[in-house]
């Protein structure tokens, strides 16, 4: 599908844990029916992202381990590792993808995906369309198996969630980079595939990959001051 829409490109660089997931809050809660489509491109420290389900009291032994980088995400999900990804969050509002459900905007938005890792040689598909895959779930994103996970040689790469709204449609995923630790817990990285990039390399392969599925204008920006504005309360407020 070719949106033929600008989107705002708003490219961040290692961010707490709590930042990062507070301007993807922020980004969402500031949306509304005017708003431009947004990519943002962006890298973490080394921390950790909880889903918004999970209790983080339950992971003290993870909280200490990294002095507290930790947070919630606005989406659902498990334990996620970061400092070794690179990571992607895309709002727009659905009535620009003819207002499809959760599985169809899962594989609509997820191409640029597919078509990043084609870029580079590699082919990837949906954890659903792999018959050796059996769909689990776990406390740690990259154990379980959701269905449009992104599978290579048969190895998880990186999961998508997605938080919904009347106007607006938020999927953030991660893609890693580099093996950080040798723990299943951090799963498969695109250097175990061959694949050496660095952040500014993934940037632009993302950036490409997204002009290529979807042939959208970028307008470089950032964050707009009512959504400063956002960021500063939620960053008061935890």
């Amino acid at each position: 599908m070719k949106f033929n829409n600008k989107f705002r490109l708003i490219i961040t660089q290692n961010f707490s844990s709590k930042i990062n997931s507070n301007i993807d809050k922020a980004l969402f809660k500031a949306f509304d029916n005017d708003s431009l489509a947004i990519l943002r491109v962006y890298s973490w420290e080394d921390s950790i992202s909880f889903g918004a389900g999970q209790n983080i009291d339950d992971y003290s032994f993870l909280v200490n381990k990294y002095k507290n980088n930790v947070s919630k995400r606005l989406t659902g999900g498990g334990v996620l590792f970061h400092g070794h990804d690179i990571s992607y969050t895309i709002l727009l509002n659905p009535n620009i993808i003819e207002n499809r459900d959760v599985k169809e905007t899962y594989f609509l938005l997820c191409q640029f995906i597919l078509k990043f890792y084609e870029n580079l040689g590699l082919k990837a598909s949906f954890a659903k369309d792999n018959q050796n895959i059996i769909l689990s779930k776990s406390p740690f994103c990259q154990v379980g198996f959701e269905a449009y996970d992104i599978i290579i040689d048969g190895k998880k790469i990186g999961g998508n969630a997605q938080k919904r709204a009347k106007v607006c449609i938020l999927q953030h995923g991660s893609i890693p980079l580099f093996k950080k630790e040798n723990s299943e817990y951090f799963g498969s990285s695109l250097d175990d595939f061959g694949i050496n990039l660095s952040f500014e390399e993934a940037k632009n392969s993302i950036i490409k990959a997204f002009k290529e599925s979807f042939n959208v204008e970028f307008i470089e920006d950032d964050l707009s001051n009512k959504e400063k504005d956002i960021l500063e309360k939620l960053n008061n407020e935890n």
